[in-house]
């Protein structure tokens, strides 16, 4: 069972938009994931976001023209973005076992964005095997962009990866790193207790 699961039970999905509605009426920008990954793959890009949770990410790259496919595993999360971006794909997916073709979607993707804490909510010991599914989801040359916290303060549970940890995942699935970012905005990475990861395949 993720860690995920074991923290929300998978009934979070309403609750978590709805903190994410809150911020963004209180002039909180919601954007950076989408911005840094518009920066990195021209418009039209394939993208897969995944653990897209409540679509907030893929809905707006698409809007700013990317062709987004969603997967998660949680089945509250996908009802709320079914619900905002019905003409969206969306699919529920566990990411430890996932296979675009089995969902009839080409693999081949330019860009996979995995926001919002994926990697250390993943069921212990499964991390090398997701690194995995998503490099084979990637076009050669194609990246993954993974932004996560590293310590308590940035985390809803206690560290379950660090970024050592995370680099060996990578490169045992043939993605390279090419830069690192402290935020979504590309502030330089300081050793914070957050990390934003682009590798290349």
């Amino acid at each position: 069972m993720s860690r995920w699961h074991e923290l929300t039970g998978g009934t979070s999905g309403r609750d978590y938009a709805e903190r994410f509605a809150a911020l963004a009426r209180s002039g909180k920008d919601m954007h950076g994931e989408a911005r840094l990954c518009a920066a990195l793959v021209p418009e039209g890009a394939r993208v897969l976001d995944a653990g897209c949770g409540t679509g907030r990410v893929m809905i707006r790259l698409a809007e700013l023209g990317y062709d987004c496919t969603g997967v998660d595993l949680d089945a509250s999360m996908l009802a709320v973005a079914r619900r905002q971006a019905p003409e969206l794909p969306w699919f529920q997916a566990d990411l430890t076992e996932f296979e675009p073709g089995e969902l009839g979607v080409p693999a081949g993707f330019d860009l996979v964005v995995a926001a919002g804490n994926i990697f250390p909510l993943l069921a212990p010991g499964t991390e090398a095997a997701v690194a995995g599914r998503l490099a084979a989801a990637l076009r050669p040359g194609g990246l993954l962009v993974a932004g996560f916290g590293l310590d308590e303060a940035h985390l809803p549970v206690p560290p379950g990866i660090t970024l050592p940890e995370y680099d060996d995942c990578c490169a045992a699935a043939g993605l390279t790193l090419v830069d690192r970012f402290a935020t979504w905005d590309a502030d330089p990475y300081d050793g914070g207790g957050y990390a934003v990861s682009v590798h290349r395949r």
